[in-house]
């Protein structure tokens, strides 16, 4: 018997040894470290028009692309842009995949559980947007209804937490969504008030009814947890820009054209991470 417990016991330890062992979290990089690669990894959206999209040329474009080639620029490296979708922002830099996500990335104190978000560049809330011979213009109207929204977005939580009632249909991607709106299969669609005002001008037959909805939040770059050397970077960049009004310069660049010339940039733009 005492044979037998100390050749399972050999067994159990060899299985031990050759076991895999799970890899730890790639650590974020440094600014040194960045600077030495050449290259900085960005996380941006590439079918969120006109915040971060891949144009006809292949191209990436948008008010946060604007942002992340000036970040690039002061760094003195290459710019690579990552597509990302919104459910894996937080994936993305726990794995070291990229170094900073500039992917329309609205705080919460849930993301800054896992994240660190730097100073912010962008007001917003939530808004919806529906067809005009069914405009929804209050949440409640969507009860027993359906709502579109993308994954791992503020709207999921709002409307998951607020209102249970209303039916969700939820897709990875942002161009998934909005197509499901113009196929009739949802009532409306709701994500951030910038960017459904924004789809609503290129889409005629929709008219957004529900223009500020929940919080006032803020849009921030985020790096991975505990990359203070990043951070602090990332901040004083953009205290720094504040002197030149960068980000009004990036909403006349980006935006002016999607809202109109008589769009008010106070709405949206951040200056020097002040509120």
């Amino acid at each position: 018997m005492k044979k037998i417990l100390k050749l399972i016991a050999s067994a159990v330890a060899a299985a031990a040894v050759l076991a895999p062992v799970s890899a730890k979290p790639k650590a974020g990089r440094t600014v040194d470290q960045i600077k030495k690669n050449g290259t900085v990894r960005i996380a941006v959206f590439s079918d969120k028009k006109p915040f971060g999209y891949v144009d006809e040329n292949g191209e990436y474009q948008g008010y946060d692309v604007y942002f992340g080639n000036r970040i690039a620029k002061d760094l003195g490296v290459k710019v690579k842009y990552v597509p990302v979708e919104a459910a894996s922002r937080v994936e993305v830099l726990a794995t070291g995949k990229v170094d900073i996500v500039l992917a329309n990335f609205t705080v919460t104190p849930e993301r800054a559980e896992k994240v660190d978000f730097a100073l912010p560049y962008m007001k917003v809330a939530l808004g919806i947007v529906s067809p005009e011979n069914a405009l929804i213009t209050a949440p409640e109207q969507l009860n027993g209804k359906t709502l579109i929204i993308a994954k791992g977005t503020t709207a999921e939580t709002f409307f998951t937490k607020n209102y249970p009632e209303i039916k969700l249909l939820k897709f990875d991607l942002y161009s998934e969504a909005y197509n499901a709106l113009l196929d009739g299969r949802g009532d409306a669609l709701s994500t951030d008030n910038t960017e459904v005002l924004a789809w609503a001008i290129e889409n005629k037959g929709f008219a957004v009814g529900v223009d500020s909805l929940g919080s006032l939040d803020t849009i921030a770059p985020a790096v991975q947890k505990g990359n203070t050397d990043l951070l602090g970077w990332i901040n004083s960049e953009i205290k720094s820009l504040e002197k030149e009004q960068f980000f009004h310069a990036d909403y006349e660049a980006t935006l002016r054209e999607v809202y109109g010339k008589d769009s008010d940039a106070e709405a949206l733009v951040v200056e020097g991470g002040k509120l």
